[in-house]
């Protein structure tokens, strides 16, 4: 078991060696995360709408 100051002395050793992103470099990837979910989903619509007027077209020609 570790002495519980020498624990936190350790925590905060180890919170002082991480480099936080700047405001600018959060914005980017902010912005990229959004842009990429945006294609993703106009992706999955177009692929779903074309799915279902595949199987549309499937379940006519058996009527």
């Amino acid at each position: 078991m570790v002495n519980p100051f020498t624990f936190l002395q350790e925590v905060r050793a180890e919170a002082n060696k991480v480099t936080w992103p700047t405001r600018r470099e959060t914005m980017i990837t902010t912005g990229l995360v959004i842009l990429m979910v945006l294609f993703a989903s106009l992706f999955f619509v177009v692929v779903d709408s074309a799915l279902r007027f595949g199987v549309g077209l499937l379940l006519q020609v058996g009527q």
